[in-house]
């Protein structure tokens, strides 16, 4: 299936103070940017057909694949001078840039490259910034079974406060931490059926308006995912996540498992 990767954003909460306009899926874990390892989740599934939908600081994203580097990640042998690669990273990739907007949101990106997915029936969407080790397949082939619109993979609650239970007379009743509250939030992977243009209006969201919609008329179901789920809205996740990757630490990097191709 195509995968439209969602890349136009500033990522405001992501800058450290510099005048840099490097997107937010640009940002570094290891030695590349987010959308890379959020692209490799997907072709390890065989997903190879990507849209990126582009907008604030897209050469930057241009600019990496234009001059991709495989060396980077792949093993090679330097023979007579000439690069000799073991194993490829995006060879067998087809991607799409498209300029959607520089202000425009999500949902009105996703309209903007509707024509790009060729009438398919399914396709699958992302924040391309959140990564997770998931087991895709079967979020598809769940959704694939249902008579719904849109699905979209939710996980527990990810903030370390807690929520407190009060009396009217001002006593504490109970202390709840956030994360074991009976709670879901929206984890950024969606798959979704043509139907869902129909409740995206110009300029609408995907999930305020579109998704909502669908909800409200029972077409839209939702993946529960406990797993690893790590979103980089901040510089400091962003930071964890990359102390992660020098440690070995990545189970995001489904590619890297024992057996896989």
């Amino acid at each position: 299936m195509k995968v439209v990767l969602f890349c136009g954003g500033y990522g405001l909460r992501m800058r450290s103070g510099t005048s840099d306009d490097v997107p937010k899926p640009m940002a570094m874990v290891g030695p590349r940017p987010l959308i890379w390892h959020v692209m490799r989740y997907y072709a390890y599934y065989g997903h190879t057909e990507f849209i990126l939908c582009l907008g604030y600081g897209a050469h930057h994203i241009k600019d990496f694949f234009l001059n991709y580097e495989e060396t980077t990640s792949n093993d090679f042998v330097l023979r007579g001078g000439r690069t000799e690669l073991l194993s490829t990273d995006i060879a067998s990739w087809t991607i799409t840039f498209a300029q959607t907007g520089i202000e425009s949101p999500i949902g009105e990106r996703l309209r903007r490259v509707r024509h790009h997915l060729d009438g398919d029936e399914m396709f699958l969407a992302n924040y391309a910034d959140v990564l997770t080790d998931a087991p895709l397949p079967e979020m598809i082939d769940r959704f694939a079974e249902r008579d719904a619109g849109a699905s979209m993979m939710v996980v527990p609650p990810q903030s370390s406060f807690h929520c407190v239970d009060l009396g009217e007379d001002g006593l504490v009743g109970g202390i709840t931490a956030v994360s074991d509250m009976p709670l879901w939030e929206n984890g950024g992977y969606f798959v979704l059926r043509q139907e869902v243009f129909d409740h995206i209006p110009e300029n609408g969201d995907l999930v305020a308006d579109g998704c909502t919609q669908l909800a409200k008329r029972g077409r839209l179901v939702a993946h529960r995912h406990r797993g690893f789920w790590k979103p980089t809205d901040t510089v400091k996740e962003r930071a964890a996540l990359d102390a992660a990757y020098a440690h070995g630490d990545r189970p995001w990097a489904v590619w890297e498992r024992e057996g896989a191709a």
